[in-house]
């Protein structure tokens, strides 16, 4: 396959799957954006997280919403738990790497408070961990997956599911989605 083949084919999977996904049910993103707005509108926070990838995807998010995304507005509370080496590296070496997500959430959140993961297959045992930990410390949960969505989609008050199993195909749809989320969060405390 020439290069200008594969970059053809790379571009027309992802249009396929960000089609498959607007011609899907959209609830879960606007219900995510909801439960977000909800929480900063009660000075609540958003925290994020992920591996890898997904890790990038989680600290854009939060810069997106402490910074701006399109508008001038207030700086608003998001905190991505995958930035702190010091936390990651002692959690890692003193527990264990499936508790770095969950060790930060106890720590961090509160009630009111939101929790965001994401994981492309839907079965990262660290983001498993930190809903668990969300859930009784009173956080609401929502998730980001891939595939099937897993034990990680099934145990969240709400899953955002891209239904694929190519790991940079999510990953594209889920930037998009992430996206649209902060826009219409930005769009509503901008009001």
């Amino acid at each position: 396959m020439r290069e200008s083949e594969i970059v053809t084919a790379t571009l027309a999977e992802t249009i396929a799957l960000h089609e498959r996904v607007k011609h899907g049910d959209l609830g879960p993103v606007t219900q995510a954006a909801s439960i977000i707005i909800e929480a900063m509108r009660q000075d609540g926070r958003l925290l994020t997280f992920g591996n890898g990838g997904s890790a990038a995807d989680a600290q854009h998010v939060a810069s997106e919403l402490v910074g701006r995304f399109l508008r001038e507005r207030r700086s608003l509370p998001a905190i991505a738990l995958t930035t702190d080496t010091s936390v990651l590296t002692s959690v890692s070496n003193d527990e264990s790497f499936d508790r770095v997500f969950a060790r930060q959430i106890e720590g961090l959140g509160r009630s009111g408070d939101v929790a965001l993961g994401i994981s492309t297959s839907g079965r990262s045992p660290n983001v498993f961990a930190a809903f668990t930990a969300a859930k009784v410390h009173g956080l609401k949960t929502i998730a980001l997956t891939g595939g099937d969505g897993g034990r990680v989609g099934a145990m969240v008050d709400v899953h955002i599911n891209v239904p694929s199993t190519a790991t940079p195909r999510v990953q594209e749809v889920h930037r998009t989605l992430l996206h649209v989320i902060c826009d219409l969060v930005e769009r509503a405390v901008s009001d």
